[in-house]
């Protein structure tokens, strides 16, 4: 397992601030930030905030936060999956009609949105997991003390190049922040039926 600094990433935009904490790394997010193509809503952002490093196809990435905090509508926090501007993944949780929900926006010229209500993971810590296998990212979820979800499966195709890394947005509101407090590299899935470990001391 590798521990990525936060200082070795790099902004697809940056945010308007960000400052190391205890245990962690906060972030608050510019409001109206987010990333979305053309589906159903016609419109097109592309200037939410990724913190972007090197991803190897044969490892796994994961980020954890802290959802405190979490109350506008669209406020959310994970992974981005990084390839270009009409080409991304990005997944977390995502507060949606007054909850918080988990879930994933696959994008390839066009985004599409899958997600699922999780109010018992309000103002907890998350931990959101992306692993390569042969054409595919499986993207698994967990809040603390709990195991991992598997909620998404979606196509990447092998030898292509991604970068990836922690993801926040404020669609409809000032002052999201947002406190992460891991980023590592570590091996990547067996299998899709069978559970990575839950690091250390995380239960």
């Amino acid at each position: 397992m590798k521990t990525i600094e936060w200082s070795s990433g790099r902004w697809t935009h940056e945010p308007v601030s960000t400052r190391t904490v205890p245990g962690g790394f906060m972030v608050e997010a510019v409001k109206g930030s987010d990333y979305w193509q053309k589906t159903l809503y016609g419109f097109q952002h592309d200037d939410g905030h990724a913190l972007l490093a090197p991803w190897e196809e044969d490892r796994a990435m994961e980020v954890s936060f802290s959802t405190q905090g979490f109350s506008g509508l669209y406020d959310q926090a994970g992974i981005m999956l990084w390839h270009g501007p009409e080409r991304w993944i990005k997944a977390g949780i995502e507060f949606n009609d007054g909850l918080p929900h988990v879930g994933a926006v696959v994008t390839d010229g066009y985004s599409d949105w899958s997600l699922s209500p999780v109010p018992e993971w309000a103002g907890k810590e998350i931990t959101l997991r992306a692993s390569r296998m042969k054409d595919a990212v499986i993207i698994r979820a967990r809040a603390e003390g709990e195991g991992w979800r598997t909620i998404r499966v979606a196509r990447l195709e092998p030898g292509s190049a991604w970068q990836a890394g922690p993801m926040v947005c404020a669609p409809t509101r000032p002052g999201l922040q947002v406190a992460f407090t891991r980023w590592v590299l570590t091996a990547s899935d067996k299998d899709l039926h069978e559970d990575p470990p839950v690091p250390s001391g995380a239960e």
